[in-house]
């Protein structure tokens, strides 16, 4: 396994999203304002609610996020769609980070809840991951994982078997 520290800030996090971190053709983080997370605060591969890996991130909410003027306006939510590519941007980040090689995308997602809003008056998403299954053969490399999402220590999102793979293709 490759080493890397277990906590990343903004800069880093930039870092991964211009194909620094792990090399060229590995996994990488999107770009602002697709980058969903200011920090990775943990990560591991042997971590987390099954022993298989876990990672926690923080994104701070600000009134001014690109995304509040355009959905909806006159009445500004996060979409939730952006909450669940937080939490497959994080599992790909984690499988770059156990030193996997190859580009992520993500495969799918057995079950997703949204019980809350993110507004402008929150002040902070936290991410969790854990991981049910890490997978790495001469064929496949895939991460599977749980996630939530809280809002200001609220849980607003559920996900159930994330699937997320690095292909050297």
């Amino acid at each position: 396994m490759a080493q890397y520290p277990s906590s990343f800030d903004k800069d880093e996090l930039l870092k991964c999203a211009r194909g620094e971190l792990f090399g060229p053709g590995n996994a990488q983080l999107p770009a602002p304002p697709m980058l969903m997370m200011d920090r990775i605060t943990e990560v591991s591969a042997d971590g987390g609610a099954h022993g298989k890996g876990h990672i926690r991130a923080e994104f701070d909410i600000t009134p001014d996020l690109w995304f509040f003027d355009c959905h909806f306006p006159g009445n500004p939510i996060m979409p939730g769609c952006l909450g669940l590519d937080g939490l497959w941007q994080l599992t790909g980040f984690n499988l770059g980070w156990r030193g996997w090689q190859g580009r992520g995308y993500a495969l799918g997602v057995g079950e997703v809840k949204l019980t809350g809003m993110v507004r402008p008056d929150r002040k902070m998403l936290t991410y969790k991951v854990d991981f049910t299954k890490a997978i790495q053969t001469r064929r496949l490399t895939m991460g599977v994982a749980d996630g939530i999402v809280e809002a200001d220590g609220e849980v607003i999102y559920q996900v159930k078997d994330m699937k997320v793979a690095l292909s050297e293709s």
